[in-house]
């Protein structure tokens, strides 16, 4: 009885191992063979660069500034890029899940850290050229990037007025002296009075997110043509021995932004 008992056991213990192992072996065959099917097709890789067609900044610009309205700023900045490109190149920006970087918002759920563009210019960028760590042919990528975030802090903002705004009363422009969200929005809406939920703030971004796109096409098609010639000067671990942004006093001491107590 007892030999038997464990007779039955081996051989169902057995049996569910080799099944196992089948299973184990169909399913990354499978995976293989839809990787290889990915790449034939022009599918999404880990490998770079992503074809690239000039676009016209000003068409992205547009894109930018309506899907603020539906993803917000860092998502918005990839989809008026990518959706342009799943149209002229396809794969692999089609398979590119651009809804999913909607959390950039408000400088990353809401963290004010990052401006949202900043993040999603750099996204853009460094899918079509590559990220620095990927060795010397992708420098540009990370160049292109770190221009965006420096030309976004020096630049009187929002430089880019849609062609038909939602908000038709006048956006004052800020230099923000800062990638951060929270510096940017904070100093915009210390100048213009407007609070964080008004309509005028939030088409402020949007035309921000706007203006950022339209500067990032312009670089990308510069590095297209050859003609892409680096601009930002701030080298953060040469400079200052670590990590940083170059106007630490815009978040430290006392010229944080306060918001406007009054609402309009």
């Amino acid at each position: 009885m007892d030999e038997t008992l464990f007779s039955r056991r081996g051989f169902f213990r057995n049996a569910g191992l080799v099944t196992a192992t089948a299973g184990i072996a169909l399913a990354s065959s499978g995976m293989l063979n839809l990787t290889k099917d990915a790449e034939a097709k022009g599918g999404p890789t880990e490998k770079w660069p992503w074809p690239y067609e000039k676009l016209d900044p000003e068409n992205t610009a547009e894109l930018a500034y309506n899907e603020w309205y539906r993803v917000f700023c860092g998502a918005a900045v990839i989809s008026s890029v990518f959706s342009q490109l799943r149209e002229k190149v396809g794969e692999p920006y089609k398979s590119f899940p651009i809804d999913a970087y909607v959390f950039l918002e408000g400088g990353m759920a809401g963290w004010g850290t990052i401006c949202g563009s900043n993040a999603g210019a750099n996204i853009v960028s460094n899918m079509i050229i590559g990220p620095r760590i990927a060795g010397p042919e992708c420098e540009n990528g990370a160049q292109i990037g770190a221009d965006a975030m420096q030309w976004y802090s020096e630049t009187a903002l929002p430089s880019y007025t849609p062609k038909e705004p939602r908000v038709k009363s006048a956006i004052i422009q800020t230099t923000s002296n800062s990638p951060l969200c929270h510096i940017s929005v904070g100093k915009w809406m210390k100048k213009s009075g407007y609070a964080i939920s008004s309509p005028e703030r939030r088409d402020r971004c949007a035309r921000v997110t706007a203006s950022v796109a339209f500067h990032l096409v312009q670089d990308l098609n510069a590095w297209k043509d050859n003609t892409y010639k680096p601009k930002s000067t701030w080298k953060a671990v040469s400079n200052v021995g670590i990590t940083a942004q170059q106007n630490c006093t815009e978040c430290h001491g006392a010229n944080i932004p306060t918001p406007p107590s009054a609402k309009k």
